[in-house]
């Protein structure tokens, strides 16, 4: 592990559950940090901004800034920026974190609960965008997206998982919605965030690292591990929030270490 100079972590599921630690967490990334390695916090979450995740992180203990956050959304702005910049988007999300989608148009909006729209609600959008799902994933709102799909917009998703981990247990996520979405409109969704090659490479240019220079920390063994690897990242799996002993044995690939948990990282480091 000499060669190692940065750190990629998911946290969800890896350094909390439901925002709050897991044991030994904090405790690690604090020993990591001091070691010099560089972090960068990777995370598929779209119900909260980077400013709130930081702030939630930093009062529980851990040693991050806002800096050292990478979402979904962010990534997501950035490549509309690069790939249809002034396009018309309409977002689906449960929560609203249109903060970091700068420099995005949001013509129409369902998130948080709540319907939105601008002066163009009545054009049909250039994207659909889809983020994390929730109460706001009814029928209207799919069959709407759906609607502007069969209209000719891009259908652009903040990632694929198909669940994830709560203290009530394992919860839907966008991932489901998003499989029938293809299969109606006859396309294939732009996914920005993890398991998108294009995120593990915004974040190794955060960190000012090369791909073999990096570990990648997840519970998500083909979103986080596997995905990181085929980036030529280092993969670590933990076996923690959403991990499954099931999903690790029909997984398609293995990854290239597995630790029960997040706080046994700094012996591995060593």
């Amino acid at each position: 592990m000499d060669a190692v100079r940065a750190v990629l972590i998911d946290i969800d599921g890896v350094l909390t559950v439901s925002w709050k630690p897991l044991p030994g967490a904090v405790e690690a990334l604090r020993e990591i940090r001091d070691s010099g390695l560089a972090v960068a916090l990777l995370t598929n979450t779209t119900s909260r901004t980077r400013a709130w995740i930081a702030e939630t992180l930093s009062a529980a203990g851990f040693p991050v800034t806002v800096e050292d956050i990478l979402t979904a959304p962010a990534v997501t702005a950035a490549y509309l920026a690069d790939r249809c910049p002034g396009a018309r988007c309409s977002l689906l999300n449960s929560g609203d974190v249109e903060e970091d989608l700068v420099g995005v148009t949001v013509t129409e909006a369902v998130e948080g609960g709540e319907g939105t729209g601008g002066a163009d609600t009545d054009t049909a959008p250039d994207v659909v965008i889809l983020g994390g799902a929730g109460p706001e994933f009814d029928y209207a709102a799919l069959n709407r997206a759906f609607r502007h799909l069969q209209q000719g917009a891009r259908l652009v998703a903040m990632h694929r998982n198909l669940y994830w981990r709560t203290d009530r247990g394992l919860q839907l996520d966008a991932g489901a919605f998003l499989i029938g979405l293809e299969e109606a409109a006859h396309t294939q969704a732009e996914v920005t965030g993890k398991p998108s090659p294009a995120f593990f490479q915004a974040a190794l240019a955060h960190v000012g690292v090369r791909a073999d220079q990096a570990l990648m920390i997840g519970d998500d063994i083909e979103s986080d591990v596997l995905a990181a690897q085929r980036a030529g990242v280092t993969g670590v799996l933990v076996r923690t929030g959403k991990y499954l002993p099931e999903t690790h044995r029909s997984a398609s690939g293995e990854p290239d270490h597995v630790l029960d948990s997040f706080a046994d990282l700094p012996a591995l480091l060593r």
